[in-house]
C-alpha cells in the first residue's frame, strides 16, 4: 500500500503545473528581450542564441545517454539555460565559443550534480564565469547596435575611452571609467603635495586636470546612457540592451505567477539603496541608483536568474536574504571591485549560501516548533 503513496517535500502546488509549463512561461518571458536583441544585433544575435540553445540541448542529450537516464529535453530547462547564457554574452562572440559555453553550462553546471533540481549553482552563470576566465578577450569585445550603425563595428574595451559616448562598448565601462579617473586624480594630488619643484608641480597639475575632465565626461556619458538603455541602443551583452524588454518579460512571468515579487524586489531594492549610499557620498565619482538598475545584467539577474527555483531559497524570508545579498554584492563589485559588472559573481556566491540560508529560515509547523 505504501508503494502507492508519493511523498515529497514542500512546496506542494495544487494547480496543474509541470516543469515543462513553468519553463515554457520562462521562455515566453525571455521572448521579449530576445526580440529586442534581434532588433539591435540582427542575425548575429540569432546565431549566438541558436548556438547556445543547440549546444545545451545536445549536451544534455549526450549526458543522459552516458548516464543511462531518460531523455529530459522535453522539460525545456536546457532551452532556458541556453537563452539566459546567450543573453549574458556579447553579440560579437564567435559561434564556437558560444557552443563551448552551452556545453559547460549543462555538463559542469547541471548534469554533474545529477540533473535538473540537483544543481547547486545556476548553470548559465557557471558557464559565463568559465568563459570570462578562459576567453577574456572575446568576452570584452562589443558590437555597436544596428540601430546606430548598420555595419555593427566591434569596439574593444581597451579603446572604449576613445569611442563616442553613444556608441561606446558598454554603459558600465563608462561608470567604471569615472571611478578610475577619480582614483588617478587622488594619486596625482598626493604626488603634488609631495613634489618639491616647479617642474613636478606642472606635471602633476596637468594630471589632476586631465583626470577631473575624464571623470566629468564619464559621469556625463553615464547619465545619457542610462536614458538610452531603457529602450535600447547601447552596446553590451544581448540581454542588456533594453531594460523595457526585460521589464515586459518580468511582468508576464509575474502575471502567470511563474515567479513572485520577492526576489526581484529584494535584488533591485537593495542594489538601489546601496548604490544611493555611494552616490550620496561622491556623485561626481559613482553613478546614480537608477543607472545601476537599468544598466548591465541587473534586470536580467533580478527577473530571470536569481528567481531560479532550484538554486534559490524556497522560504519567503530566505528569498529576501538571498535577493538582498545579490543586490549588495553586485553594486559592491561595480563600485569597488575591478570588474565593471558583478552579476555572475553575486549569483554564484549567493547560490553557495542558499542551503545555509534555508537552514536559517526553517518554517515553523502549525502548532509546533522548528527543528534545531
Amino acid at each position: 500500500m505504501l508503494d502507492n503513496i508519493t511523498v515529497s517535500p514542500s512546496p506542494h502546488i495544487s494547480k496543474a503545473h509541470s516543469t515543462r509549463s513553468i519553463m515554457l512561461d520562462v521562455v515566453i518571458g525571455l521572448a521579449f528581450p530576445m526580440v529586442a536583441a534581434v532588433i539591435f544585433f540582427r542575425l548575429q544575435a540569432v546565431f549566438v542564441i541558436a548556438a547556445c540553445v543547440i549546444s545545451c540541448m545536445l549536451t544534455e542529450w549526450i549526458c543522459n545517454i552516458v548516464r543511462k537516464k531518460p531523455n529530459t529535453l522535453g522539460d525545456l530547462s536546457a532551452v532556458v539555460t541556453g537563452i539566459i547564457l546567450a543573453f549574458s554574452l556579447p553579440a560579437s562572440i564567435p559561434i564556437w565559443a558560444a557552443a563551448i559555453g552551452g556545453a559547460v553550462a549543462i555538463a559542469i553546471g547541471k548534469m554533474v550534480f545529477g540533473g535538473l533540481g540537483s544543481n547547486i549553482f545556476n548553470p548559465a552563470m557557471v558557464a559565463r564565469t568559465f568563459m570570462a576566465a578562459s576567453l577574456g578577450g572575446l568576452m570584452t569585445t562589443w558590437m555597436v547596435p544596428a540601430t546606430i550603425d548598420a555595419d555593427m563595428p566591434k569596439i574593444e574595451v581597451s579603446v572604449a575611452a576613445d569611442a563616442d559616448a553613444v556608441t561606446q562598448a558598454t554603459p558600465l565601462a563608462w561608470s567604471k571609467g569615472a571611478i578610475k579617473a577619480k582614483q588617478a586624480q587622488a594619486k596625482a594630488v598626493n604626488k603634488l603635495e609631495k613634489a618639491d619643484n616647479g617642474q613636478s608641480d606642472t606635471k602633476y597639475k596637468a594630471q589632476i586636470d586631465k583626470a577631473a575632465q575624464t571623470a566629468a565626461g564619464s559621469i556625463s556619458a553615464t547619465a545619457s546612457l542610462r536614458n538610452a538603455n531603457f529602450l535600447g541602443g547601447v552596446g553590451g551583452c544581448l540581454g542588456e540592451t533594453s531594460a523595457l524588454a526585460m521589464l515586459l518579460g518580468g511582468a508576464y512571468m509575474l502575471f502567470r505567477k511563474t515567479i513572485t515579487y520577492v526576489i526581484p524586489t529584494a535584488v533591485l531594492g537593495s542594489a538601489a539603496a546601496f548604490a544611493a549610499i555611494f552616490w550620496a557620498i561622491s556623485p561626481e565619482k559613482y553613478a546614480d541608483p537608477l543607472f545601476h538598475l537599468l544598466s548591465g545584467g541587473m534586470l536580467m539577474c533580478a527577473i530571470f536568474i536569481a528567481t531560479d527555483p532550484v538554486t534559490a531559497p524556497l522560504t519567503r524570508k530566505g528569498m529576501w536574504i538571498f535577493g538582498i545579498g545579490i543586490g549588495v554584492v553586485i553594486v559592491l563589485i561595480r563600485n569597488i571591485g575591478g570588474y565593471p559588472e558583478g552579476v555572475m559573481f553575486a549569483v554564484l556566491l549567493m547560490n553557495a549560501l542558499s542551503p545555509l540560508i534555508e537552514r536559517m529560515c526553517k518554517l515553523v509547523p502549525s502548532g509546533g516548533k522548528k527543528n534545531d
